[in-house]
């Protein structure tokens, strides 16, 4: 029988280099600009935080526990969250002391995962409610394949910074193969159609924890959450279900990203 996650992780502790680059052409107001400016992209305000639409989202789906990894520095995080009323979820707090990348920031969520199944995203992506079920209504561990055509129909994410996405290689019973990050040209004309890209929305067990540990920092200098999926792969002999979606992801990266998202978010019920 299927068990159903209720535990959700969100990568809320990076350094939001892209955010806090100015932008004289960026259409933001004054609180808008102020939050950019600390590079906190899931507290950029459209009403309210961007990330109570996250949120609202996963409670929608099915979701009960979030555990949000900050740095020791985002006090105001911990604080706004544990000064709202929340009726749907709960909200516990991981710490990852250095940004050291996607893989060390999961396994601060050891504690709060424990033995449970649970999913990761990013903290400044507002996935569809469809991504969020999808993965709840797996056995075992898997990701969001996102389509290239899904990602360009309606959501605010331009087709050259699509192309920079990891892609999955899936085989013939639809696991993942391999995911590459930053594939080159030649990669993405090898892999068949449709192509299924990575936005970072996982469904783990708790075998990733050892994988985190055991892993080397990748080229760029990061502990990274695709290398302790292949050494799960690998070394434990795991199996990802892709599960493919055909839907608009709003990405919420850089200045130039809060208007578009606004025009979309804002108005919104919330209820956490």
């Amino acid at each position: 029988m299927t068990e159903k996650m209720k535990k959700a992780v969100i990568l809320a502790r990076g350094l939001g280099t892209r955010m806090r680059k100015d932008d004289g052409n960026a259409n933001v107001t004054g609180d808008q600009a102020a939050i950019a400016d600390q590079g906190v992209k899931a507290m950029i305000p459209i009403d309210r935080p961007f990330l109570d639409y996250v949120m609202h989202a996963l409670a929608e789906s099915g979701y009960e526990k979030i555990c949000l990894v900050i740095g020791p520095e985002h006090d105001a995080v911990r604080d706004y969250y544990n000064s709202i009323e929340l009726t749907r979820l709960t909200v516990d707090f991981a710490i990852q002391a250095k940004p050291l990348g996607t893989a060390d920031a999961v396994a601060a969520a050891q504690e709060f995962a424990g033995n449970d199944p649970f999913l990761v995203i990013n903290s400044d992506n507002y996935y569809p409610v469809s991504a969020f079920k999808g993965l709840r209504n797996i056995d075992g561990p898997g990701l969001i394949g996102f389509t290239r055509d899904g990602l360009l129909s309606g959501g605010n994410i331009p087709a050259d910074r699509i192309n920079a996405f990891a892609i999955i290689k899936t085989d013939s019973e639809g696991f993942m193969e391999r995911i590459v990050e930053k594939p080159d040209d030649a990669t993405i004309a090898a892999m068949p159609e449709p192509h299924c890209l990575s936005m970072n929305c996982w469904r783990f067990g708790p075998e990733i924890f050892e994988a985190c540990k055991n892993i080397e920092k990748s080229v760029r200098g990061e502990l990274e959450i695709t290398d302790a999926v292949m050494y799960t792969i690998e070394k434990l002999g795991q199996k990802y279900h892709n599960v493919m979606v055909s839907a608009p992801v709003l990405d919420l990266s850089s200045r130039g990203d809060i208007a578009s998202v606004v025009d979309q978010l804002k108005g919104s019920p919330v209820q956490l």
